[in-house]
């Protein structure tokens, strides 16, 4: 099983305790037949245990993404795991909450150490910025301008965050923002930190939104959330946006995407970070809103999400003296692997970050913006 790990890895220009920083160093016999019968799954997991090292993590997994390495080793769980996807509905909406509850709720102390000031845990925007801090304040004001936020407005948040878009919205653009979670630590942050400003924090489903409770909005913005809402929901997703958006209003969905359909998540991925867990294609996003909604406009940024993943790493790595406290070491390992997976993801172009905007019955004429 050795020979046959090292072979794959070869493929990746991996080596077996190389001197390069993307080469492993195994500490644990056991780490190649677990990989070889637990794929992906397998690889996380004895990287949480402490089975293999990796100075350069990011770079490494992402030279075995290049190469295609995940489709050459599918364990038959993978292949069940998939088929259950495709017929079980893993984010119906009994299920609403659990992403919440198992990500979201496991600490604001690891979110305030982890993201920037304003607490925005999506991709940032780096055109013109330098510092963390400066990429997500630009991220917020590039989606205030590409639904063209005018003061007075009635903006809808779904999957509002720690209330990070509703405060930007609401102080540089007077705007009143509803916001909804799924999470009972980020309603009760974002309360406090948008406290005496026009905004109201729901700890509610999407599913649940109605103009006839809710009212109608003139912009709705969905960002980082739409990863949550699987594709058997994609459509439902889309109806909801539809019936609560004003005739004339904007929406903006700023989500990760893939190149190819699929029907589930990462099994580690899911299992350990997002349950439940899925990246749209275009082809599913164009389905979904196919004579619903119209688009209007499509921005691709990836590579900026590597950047904040890496970021986001590193105030991980600073304030560990303190996280240590709190969590124990298979926690961060896990959250480093999780972290240095997904900017692996990016930097190999398997993922991707976009920003649409669609509308509903709008006039011609609307101006991209960069």
């Amino acid at each position: 099983m050795q020979d046959t790990v090292q072979n794959l890895l070869a493929q990746a220009d991996i080596q077996i305790d190389g001197d390069r920083s993307w080469d492993i160093h195994v500490h644990n016999p056991q780490f190649y037949h677990r990989v070889l019968t637990a794929g992906s799954l397998g690889l996380g997991e004895s990287y949480m245990d402490g089975w293999w090292d990796c100075q350069a993590l990011d770079q490494c997994l992402s030279k075995m993404l290049r190469t295609g390495l995940p489709e050459k080793v599918i364990p038959l769980r993978e292949k069940i795991h998939v088929l259950v996807a495709k017929v079980i509905n893993q984010q119906r909406r009994a299920r609403a909450f659990e992403v919440g509850e198992r990500h979201y709720d496991i600490g604001n102390d690891l979110y305030e150490k982890m993201l920037d000031t304003r607490m925005v845990y999506s991709c940032g925007y780096w055109k013109q910025a330098a510092t963390l801090d400066q990429a997500q304040e630009a991220k917020l004001d590039l989606i205030c301008r590409k639904v063209q936020l005018q003061p007075g407005m009635r903006v809808l948040d779904i999957g509002c965050g720690w209330g990070s878009f509703a405060k930007y919205a609401a102080e540089q653009y007077q705007a009143e923002v509803v916001g909804v979670t799924v999470s009972k630590e980020q309603q009760e942050l974002a309360n406090r930190l948008c406290r005496g400003l026009p905004v109201d924090i729901i700890l509610q489903d999407y599913r649940g939104l109605r103009p006839e409770t809710n009212g109608r909005f003139d912009a709705i913005v969905s960002v980082g959330m739409f990863e949550h809402v699987g594709y058997k929901n994609y459509p439902d997703f889309f109806r909801v946006v539809d019936a609560c958006l004003q005739s004339e209003g904007l929406f903006l969905l700023h989500t990760m995407g893939v190149n190819k359909t699929v029907y589930s998540g990462d099994p580690w991925i899911n299992t350990y970070i997002f349950p439940g867990g899925t990246l749209p294609s275009m082809k599913q996003l164009g389905e979904a809103t196919d004579g619903l909604l119209m688009l209007e406009d499509w921005h691709s940024f990836g590579a900026d999400y590597v950047r904040t993943l890496l970021a986001w790493r590193d105030n991980f790595r600073a304030s560990w003296h303190v996280l240590r406290e709190r969590y124990d070491e298979r926690f961060r390992r896990m959250w480093e692997y999780y972290l240095s997976s997904f900017a692996a993801g990016f930097e190999a172009r398997r993922i991707q970050l976009w920003q649409i905007v669609l509308s509903k019955n709008r006039p011609p004429g609307y101006q991209s913006v960069r």
